[in-house]
């Protein structure tokens, strides 16, 4: 069997709720997808998409699974490709303010609203997500089950990695652009010596001291 066909035979399989849901009458699934609820420092990145049943793209997963250069070549088929997109993101402060779950779901609801077509179902990865007033369908690793979520997975994911890059930039020494804002040991230890900014999650640090001796005991 040729990659070509195995991708076609992944891309049918992956498309098994939406085709479902056309059959039940609906008419704009929209996948949703976040990344960056992990990390400790930038923000939360949620993405919206609905994809055109005309234009398939073949080799959607769950982003984790993809190389940086595969996600890439596929944020830009769909983001040309898709019928509709948004990506929106919630910022540290607002983190530490509400939580990550409840800032995650923030920028969830409003990638919806962002879209240029209102979707009558909503496909979500495991996520509970009340207050759209659509339909919504969690699915346990809905990034590996369902090409629409997969599609928001990537446009989620490098977004967020672009965030990081730029942020790098921006505060330099803190290696933004390598680890994206989780908590490697390059990350405390950088902390450690050039304190936090202004892009870090204040609650998710506040055993920071706990974390740097624990670093010092290694």
């Amino acid at each position: 069997m040729s990659t070509r066909e195995s991708q076609n035979d992944k891309y049918l399989r992956l498309s098994r709720y939406e085709l479902d849901a056309a059959r039940d009458g609906y008419s704009a699934v929209a996948g949703i997808d976040e990344a960056g609820r992990g990390p400790l420092a930038g923000p939360v990145v949620a993405a919206a998409c609905i994809l055109d049943p005309a234009h398939p793209i073949l080799g959607l997963d769950d982003s984790k699974k993809l190389s940086e250069k595969k996600r890439e070549e596929l944020y830009e088929q769909i983001t040309r490709f898709a019928r509709a997109f948004a990506v929106v993101r919630v910022e540290a402060d607002i983190i530490d303010e509400v939580n990550i779950l409840e800032a995650t779901k923030r920028a969830m609801r409003q990638a919806v609203v962002n879209l240029a077509i209102q979707p009558d179902l909503l496909l979500i990865d495991a996520v509970q997500l009340s207050g759209t007033g659509i339909r919504t369908v969690p699915i346990i690793k809905g990034d590996a089950q369902s090409n629409s979520i997969a599609a928001a997975s990537i446009l989620a994911k490098v977004t967020r990695d672009r965030i990081l890059v730029e942020y790098d930039r921006q505060y330099p020494g803190y290696g933004f652009a390598k680890h994206k804002g989780y908590g490697t040991r390059e990350h405390y230890a950088a902390i450690a010596a050039l304190s936090l900014t202004p892009i870090h999650r204040r609650s998710f640090l506040k055993n920071l001291a706990d974390h740097l001796s624990n670093m010092d005991d290694r």
